[in-house]
């Protein structure tokens, strides 16, 4: 079982923003594998496929980010998963555009989707897929930043991280 959670936020103000990639990177996931995401489950939007005999799940939270706990919560339990089959794909502003940074565990850093998370399930003992969309311009505000439509102008580098990202992730899920 591989239960992989895209972190963002609901809406199409928010859709195009650096705080989506994660949706975004499970997005370009999902079309690689032939996934629809198309059931409203656990508070997320989901799709389920058999790869190599073992149970796919991905999913994108409609909670808000800073509520990302609720879902992962509620899907791990649906789908009787342990944490340790748990990938989160989410942004990070410490890492550069176009790159990612793969990790067993870890704190939540700076990320609020994160700290819920790991509030919410108990533990920090899961893998992460972190997308770079940084660094933040010292004249923005952090949340101004990642809620902000990424520019044109960075568009194809955050989508190359993003596609990067979900190449990665099917290698975890071919593991």
């Amino acid at each position: 079982m591989k239960i992989i959670v895209g972190l963002g936020n609901p809406g199409d103000k928010y859709a195009y923003t650096y705080h989506n990639v994660g949706w975004l990177t499970v997005d370009v996931l999902a079309d690689r594998l032939g996934i629809k995401l198309s059931s409203k489950e656990c508070a997320s939007l989901t799709g389920v496929k058999s790869i190599g005999g073992e149970k796919t799940v991905l999913a994108k939270p409609l909670t808000f980010m800073n509520l990302s706990g609720d879902a992962v919560k509620q899907l791990l339990g649906r789908y009787g998963a342990s944490p340790s089959e748990l990938i989160v794909v989410y942004d990070d502003i410490d890492i550069a555009k176009g790159t990612y940074r793969f990790r067993e565990r870890g704190s939540a850093g700076t990320h609020n989707g994160m700290r819920d998370i790991i509030a919410k399930i108990g533990t920090e003992d899961f893998r992460r897929v972190r997308v770079g969309t940084g660094p933040v311009p010292e004249n923005i505000p952090l949340i101004s930043y990642v809620l902000m439509t990424i520019p044109d102008a960075e568009r194809r580098t955050v989508a190359d991280g993003v596609k990067a990202a979900a190449l990665r992730l099917e290698t975890l899920i071919g593991e």
